[in-house]
């Protein structure tokens, strides 16, 4: 009897599936048995704002004292972002540059325009800056044609501002999405999926795509959502717990990857960057632990695991 349910002959466009049981050995260098990429989300100037054209101001990851009203600037919502860019970088800035740890940033456009002082660090130290889209947390316009110009307005600006193209996308996806990316070109690798602990490949409209997921769990959004981290303690001890099981599955064959996201209006506040400090020198207490940005994790995989031939889902 044929199974109505099995991808291959069903059409179904999403992959439950993965790696199953046996997932590869990623090979990663030095033999480590981790490879960790801490993301710095580069957002504040780039977010909702009536001074951006947009309704009201940015309630979302943002720690309100009071809620935005519809055609009024949120002059305390503006203030807890503009922490992020002014002090808040800074400091996550100097905590990853003295432990000299790779790192990526997903930039908004807009936002990086906005400090050029920002960019200038981040190049000086090596980060690789991703795109996150022309806008924070904001749709991609209606139509087809509409989407694939701001797509090409975005990774054009965004190599004009950080003084080379984008190498991977993180940003808020329509179903087109990924297509269009893909039609675009010019791209290592895309971010936008949680589904795994391994970077993999998928079928794009026919063409071989590379996915480098991400992670809203091990990342410092959770201080600003209902039933998130309370304090610093509750941080570090989900990361620690997060790098352990991962190092542990490392050690018995299975080697991952882990992510770690960062804001520098959460976790740049004094107290939550406390809790990360611990966090990476625990990291740092253990041997065989890849720290790479995502970009040097897409050239890895691409080397040792050029596309299969056939590859789920489709978009």
């Amino acid at each position: 009897m044929v199974n109505p349910f099995d991808p291959a002959t069903s059409g179904y466009p999403r992959d439950m599936v993965g790696y199953g049981r046996n997932p590869p050995d990623p090979r990663w260098p030095g033999r480590a048995l981790l490879a960790l990429n801490i993301v710095v989300n580069y957002e504040e100037g780039g977010e909702s704002s009536v001074l951006h054209g947009d309704p009201q101001s940015v309630a979302f990851l943002t720690e309100h004292i009071t809620a935005p009203v519809v055609g009024r600037r949120a002059l305390t919502a503006e203030s807890l972002w503009e922490y992020g860019s002014r002090v808040g970088f800074w400091r996550l800035w100097r905590v990853l540059t003295r432990r000299r740890l790779a790192t990526t940033c997903y930039g908004v456009t807009m936002a990086l325009g906005r400090n050029p002082e920002a960019v200038a660090a981040m190049n000086e130290a090596g980060w690789e800056i991703a795109s996150h889209g022309l806008r924070w947390n904001i749709d991609p316009p209606a139509d087809e044609e509409g989407e694939r110009a701001e797509i090409a307005h975005t990774l054009a600006l965004h190599a004009q501002i950080c003084g080379a193209p984008a190498l991977g996308w993180y940003n808020r996806s329509s179903a087109r999405t990924y297509r269009l990316l893909s039609e675009h070109g010019g791209l290592l690798y895309f971010a936008d999926n949680y589904a795994d602990d391994l970077p993999f490949w998928a079928d794009v409209a026919g063409t071989p795509e590379l996915f480098v997921p991400y992670t809203l769990e091990a990342n410092d959004m959770r201080f600003a959502v209902p039933g998130g981290f309370p304090d610093g303690d509750a941080f570090f001890t989900y990361l620690k717990d997060t790098f352990d099981v991962l190092y542990r599955d490392g050690l018995e064959g299975r080697p991952r990857m882990m992510s770690l996201g960062l804001h520098g209006r959460l976790a740049g506040r004094p107290g939550r960057t406390a809790a990360l400090e611990r966090f990476l020198d625990y990291v740092g207490s253990h041997e065989r632990v890849w720290v790479a940005t995502r970009a040097d994790i897409a050239r890895h995989w691409r080397a040792t695991f050029p596309p299969p031939g056939t590859i789920l889902p489709r978009w």
